[in-house]
């Protein structure tokens, strides 16, 4: 019997944003990488990013692919509600086919470091903490808690729109 895929314990991803782009979301009909909405003279109405997460996108590319988690939980965030950039978070449930398609790609980090690179989806079932993330275990467990906290800033980053038949949760 072949192996299993470790990619098919991933049932959902999660893409943040403020309520207030929802009605943006419903009109465009779906997510577009920051670097499209811009080619298109779209203006987001909150932005997640601050202009240095913005501006360190561009530089890296990260602004060609929509950002998604593993986990409705994701310190990014936590920074834009922190600082008031968003105001009433939703994460959007985003189905896992789009780990299939091409040009998808994986961080193990937050993806604008420069340091941070970027994995294959073929890589990155060698990268992600599947454990961590998809069993149950001793969450007191300080070990736990570090390798949680670090799988939480993974990324997979689509390279292109993401259609609302593929966000579970969209109601905008």
């Amino acid at each position: 019997m072949p192996p299993v895929d470790p990619l098919r314990q991933i049932t959902v991803l999660y893409h943040f944003t403020d309520r207030r782009n929802l009605a943006l979301i419903r009109e465009l009909g779906g997510l577009y990488p920051l670097a499209t909405l811009k080619e298109m003279g779209v203006q987001v109405p909150a932005p997640g990013g601050n202009q240095w997460s913005r501006d360190a996108d561009g530089i890296r590319g990260m602004d060609r692919y929509v950002h998604l988690c593993f986990r409705a939980s994701h310190p990014m965030e936590f920074r834009a509600r922190e600082d008031g950039r968003i105001v009433d978070s939703i994460y959007l449930q985003i189905h896992p086919e789009v780990l299939h398609w091409e040009g998808t790609r994986f961080t193990r980090d937050v993806a604008n470091k420069s340091s941070v690179p970027i994995n294959t989806i073929e890589e990155a079932r060698e990268i992600i903490d599947f454990e961590v993330l998809y069993t149950r275990t001793n969450w007191s467990d300080p070990e736990i808690q570090q390798r949680l906290r670090q799988a939480e800033k993974h990324e997979v980053l689509v390279a292109q729109r993401i259609p609302l038949e593929l966000v579970r949760n969209f109601h905008g």
